[in-house]
């Protein structure tokens, strides 16, 4: 008696079950495909408890007649290809003919189908791979495909499924994924009966992003784009600003077929270098169109895998289409301002209380010990009295005001708006009006200045308040200014300026430190520094960079040395990024120094002609924005 023999159909559609349908969310990928392979423009998936006990895909796609419903449940049984040759010119996401019977082989199975201009649809029965009833029935047009009681025929599988929830999820995401793929679908999902998930179907993926993940995200989407002879990428990317704590919200897609590829994500992350902290992703919708002749896709039955003929191209364009995406160029800041995430409100009454700022000797520039008042007012006393004891009662400013905008007709130029804020701030300021005047921008830069963003003052010496005519910003002084002073570093292709020191300081190491410094001897000097060998373990710290303070050139270094001991196995530009970091962050404007107004703009000028503003060399959010919308909502007025 021979040891070999055929297995009977059953269980081979049973055993191929388990690589096409894994869990739950693999039936919907496949019937769903489906759906979009037969040009269904609306789509309804229905699920129950995870999928486990009900899964329902309806479409109004073409459909099928009876003949070709009998022959799309065997194993095998496809329209979308006819020889080998069909692999490599794949126009359809299902190409196996496996989603079918096998699905059926492992749950209770119903599928209604009519094509159009038949008077009838016809109804398949499979229960655990046993063909029931195949006959005639009323339906609408396209399919419906309805799966109970997933694999109550093999518990084995059934108890390595997760919880409802979990399983639940995992179908959302994929429809998710599915919906931004095809923006000219029409997607619902209803869980548990109520409404999950739902787009327009209009063609727009912005539309379809925003209705999945909501406005906030849709406002700090950046549009990708990019293409050569034969590849194409479009798409979007958020700004720094908002990140994920995985890689859930980056969805790829490669003519039409959401994939999971590394060369991708990878170059999403080095694009996004020095802008994210080290737990964050951006949400990601990437198209990618590429002659379908150049990959792969039968690589795995579930098709979630794609090889490329040169995986290196890819990679080079996507990093370009990003770095272009957050590069803002023509933008300004107001444009690039990271939106508030889930403010709260909270109110709390505490008395004013002026303080006198302290004044430097010219007034200008960055200076670590003074920094200039903006209105000349030097003492406390003198800035109390002069904003408490008004000459002219508010209303009697304002008469002022409108009887001179009536003189002119209500047209004001910039010169005669000017005088006219000139007037009345003198009349209610009274004798301080010389100071103010003195310090209020004259009437040619004002029309500079209208449509760009002010500085207002400072909160806890740590953050810069400004406003334009949309809104309200605050900005972290030192995170803005760290990345100012990175950029400026990183765009330096040689050695940074360095200063030289008059007193040579001597900076004593251990044995693996000193062996750290005789070892990157090249990238200290191209840092800046400049320090020779004077004994086993002291160097002379010649050179310092011209940004870097000289009190903290020691401490700097020894940071340097710590980060290179840390790094085991790193690339260059990880190096060179890890020490240029540092060095912005020890010369940046540190929490706690005051700033006047001159310098506050200079901030602010800096940071919007910076390449990437949005976050400091770490990560943190360098400015955020309260838009004129969001404040009313918070002040209740709308």
């Amino acid at each position: 008696m021979s040891l070999i023999h055929v297995l009977d159909d059953n269980t081979i559609n049973k055993i191929a079950a388990g690589e096409v349908v894994e869990r739950p969310a693999s039936v919907v990928k496949e019937l769903v495909e489906n759906s979009i392979d037969a040009g269904a423009t609306k789509i309804e998936v229905e699920i129950m408890a995870g999928g486990t006990s009900l899964m329902r895909v309806t479409d109004n796609g073409c459909g099928m007649s009876m003949e070709d419903a009998k022959l799309a449940i065997e194993r095998h049984a496809t329209s979308k290809i006819r020889e080998v040759g069909d692999l490599y010119s794949l126009g359809t996401l299902g190409f196996r003919g496996e989603a079918l019977p096998t699905i059926a082989a492992v749950s209770r199975f119903r599928m209604r189908t009519r094509k159009e201009g038949a008077e009838l649809g016809t109804e398949v029965r499979i229960v655990g791979g046993v063909r029931q009833e195949i006959g005639e029935t009323g339906c609408s047009l396209g399919t419906t495909i309805q799966v109970e009681d997933l694999f109550f025929n093999t518990p084995a599988r059934k108890k390595f499924l997760k919880t409802t929830h979990t399983e639940g999820g995992r179908i959302s995401d994929f429809i998710t994924k599915l919906a931004l793929s095809c923006p000219d679908i029409a997607f619902r999902l209803i869980n548990n009966n109520k409404a999950a998930a739902m787009t327009p179907g209009n063609g727009s993926l912005f539309d379809a992003i925003r209705s999945i993940y909501g406005s906030q995200a849709a406002d700090a989407l950046l549009a990708l784009s990019f293409e050569d002879e034969d590849i194409k990428i479009t798409g979007y990317i958020t700004k720094p600003s908002m990140l994920k704590s995985s890689r859930a919200w980056q969805t790829f897609i490669v003519n039409g077929r959401i994939i999971s590829n590394k060369a991708i994500a990878k170059a999403i992350d080095n694009a996004y270098h020095s802008l994210l902290p080290k737990a964050g992703f951006p949400l990601v919708v990437l198209n990618i169109t590429v002659p379908q002749r150049s990959v792969d896709v039968n690589v795995h039955p579930q098709k979630s895998e794609m090889k490329f003929e040169d995986e290196g191209r890819i990679f080079k364009a996507v990093y370009k289409a990003v770095v272009d995406a957050i590069r803002p160029v023509g933008q300004t800041l107001e444009h690039v301002a990271g939106s508030v995430q889930h403010a709260e409100r909270h109110c709390v009454m505490e008395p004013m209380q002026f303080v006198a700022p302290k004044v430097s000797a010219d007034g200008n520039g960055f200076s670590r010990n003074g920094f200039g008042s903006p209105f000349g007012i030097t003492d406390a006393g003198e800035l109390y009295r002069t904003v408490s004891e008004p000459v002219m009662r508010f209303a009697e400013t304002q008469a002022v005001l409108q009887g001179e905008r009536a003189a002119y007709g209500g047209e004001l130029t910039a010169a005669a708006d000017t005088s006219l804020v000139c007037e009345a701030r003198d009349a209610v300021y009274g004798a301080a009006g010389d100071s103010l005047r003195e310090a209020a921008p004259d009437a040619a830069n004002i029309g500079m200045y209208q449509d760009s963003i002010m500085p207002i003052g400072q909160v806890d010496r740590c953050y810069i308040i400004a406003q334009d005519k949309d809104g309200l910003y605050i900005v972290d002084q030192h995170a803005a200014h760290e990345r100012i002073l990175y950029d400026k570093f990183s765009a330096m292709a040689e050695r940074i300026p360095s200063q030289q020191l008059l007193v040579h300081p001597i900076l004593s190491f251990d044995a693996r430190e000193a062996a750290l410094v005789l070892e990157n001897q090249d990238l200290f000097r191209r840092l800046g520094f400049d320090m020779e060998a004077c004994g086993a373990q002291d160097f002379r710290l010649k050179e310092v960079p011209a940004d870097v303070p000289v009190s903290e050139a020691e401490d700097m270094v020894r940071e340097i040395l710590a980060k290179l001991y840390d790094m085991h196995e790193t690339t260059a530009q990880e190096i060179r990024h890890a020490c240029l970091a540092t060095m912005a962050c020890r010369a940046a404007i540190k929490s706690g120094d005051e700033l006047n107004f001159r310098q506050m703009r200079i901030v602010l000028d800096e940071l919007s002609r910076t390449a990437r503003p949005y976050t400091c060399p770490h990560g943190r959010p360098t400015i955020l924005k309260f838009s004129s919308e969001e404040l009313a909502k918070m002040f209740k007025r709308t």
